[in-house]
């Protein structure tokens, strides 16, 4: 056994401590755990110049993991992510700078792998071989590929307007998946029903304590990439926010051991207008966020009705100075088109919709030209379906090239 330095298990609404190294879902009431380090170990134990010597990758930050035995990684190489940059944007914008944490880059296409390599490492730590989750699509794709990576049996559960790419991966990958009649939270109803009777675990977000820590790593690798300095504010796509919690957990933890200094980012969960009860509960000042009736937008990953976590995002939002917007499905695929288009990025509808989020903030006054922007992709364009390209030619008549060059 390798020992970590993990102190203990915390209530995120209470703050009562739980014992680490057992099998946890939520709290006693009801709410996501949070993992507890010994900082100051930490902080003795890794220097930022530690790190150069080892490889890229969320494992690189070791120290900061619940992980104990490193026979119980369970790892599909999971990369360092790139920060693209937007310079053509940037200069239509009159910005300083954009970048693009391009999570799209990581096994199984999203940022579902960071947390579910996590999870899945300590469920095979802790002696746990059957897993269930509801999903969107891409955490079902990454919960299907590290499950079969450790050789746990694996049941997914998704609405039944879920990508049809993202439901042939699930299964490809070795899930047993259906579709359901309903939204995330209808299938969640499935996976907590189904506990007792089929004796699996129940992975969904935030109803265990890990996925947060793999979803930290983004925190991490993002503070590393940047020299230790951050931006000033960062978009992020906001469903279950498990990588908005994560990562203002990281932050925290890094400038608790001197790693960073000064202000921290201002946090931007972004959503859709289609399904946005974390940006309605915000603009009442609201610390829990209401279901969200007859959800529906093209950002599939961001179509949450309700977040068990709703409290842990705009407590981050809100402490960090940052705010939650929402934008139309209309504006989201403008954005994506845009992106590409101008920049040559392809990004996820959901990763779009923080560009979109970004122009309309620019246009409010919420962020101005001169701060340093984030925006966070989770996942790979191609797992998405595109508008159609209906052009042809017909290469035995004459072409018309006037009508080529104006096409």
């Amino acid at each position: 056994m390798t020992d970590t330095f993990v102190s203990y298990l915390e209530c995120g609404l209470t703050g009562d401590r739980y014992e680490p190294d057992v099998i946890h879902g939520l709290s006693d009431d009801g709410k996501p755990l949070l993992v507890r380090y010994h900082l100051d170990q930490i902080a003795a134990a890794v220097r930022p110049e530690d790190l150069r010597t080892r490889p890229n990758g969320m494992w690189r930050y070791r120290e900061f993991l619940p992980v104990r035995d490193p026979a119980n990684v369970v790892s599909l190489v999971e990369t360092e992510t790139p920060l693209v940059p937007l310079p053509r944007i940037a200069d239509q914008l009159g910005t300083v700078e954009i970048l693009v944490k391009d999570e799209g880059r990581l096994p199984t296409g999203s940022f579902k792998a960071r947390g579910l390599a996590m999870a899945v490492s300590m469920a095979k730590e802790l002696g746990i071989q059957r897993l269930a989750m509801p999903t969107n699509g891409n955490a079902g794709a990454a919960l299907a590929a590290y499950g079969t990576k450790a050789g746990m049996e694996t049941y997914v559960f998704c609405p039944d307007n879920t990508p049809e790419i993202n439901v042939r991966e699930i299964a490809m990958q070795g899930a047993k998946v259906w579709k359901v009649n309903g939204l995330i939270n209808d299938c969640g109803k499935i996976v907590g029903a189904g506990t007792e009777p089929m004796g699996w675990f129940d992975m969904s977000t935030l109803k265990e304590p890990y996925r947060i820590e793999g979803k930290k790593t983004m925190g991490l690798e993002l503070a590393d990439q940047m020299g230790w300095e951050l931006p000033d504010v960062i978009f992020y796509p906001t469903g279950g926010g498990t990588g908005l919690i994560g990562m203002w957990k990281a932050f925290n933890e890094l400038r608790e051991i001197g790693w960073i200094t000064g202000d921290l980012p201002r946090m931007v969960a972004v959503q859709s207008t289609g399904c946005a009860p974390i940006v309605r509960a915000y603009d009442r000042g609201e610390r829990f966020a209401e279901l969200w009736e007859d959800a529906e937008t093209i950002a599939s990953g961001i179509r949450v009705p309700a977040a068990v976590g709703d409290f842990l995002i705009l407590d981050a939002v809100r402490e960090s100075g940052g705010f939650a917007i929402a934008v139309p499905d209309e504006a989201i695929v403008e954005a994506q088109t845009r992106i590409a288009g101008v920049d040559g990025l392809l990004t996820s509808p959901e990763g779009a919709a923080t560009f979109a989020a970004y122009e309309s903030a620019l246009r409010s006054g919420l962020v101005s030209r001169q701060e340093r922007v984030v925006l966070f992709n989770c996942g790979n364009g191609l797992k998405y379906p595109m508008p159609p390209m209906e052009r042809s030619i017909d290469h035995t008549a004459p072409i018309d090239w006037k009508a080529l060059a104006e096409a």
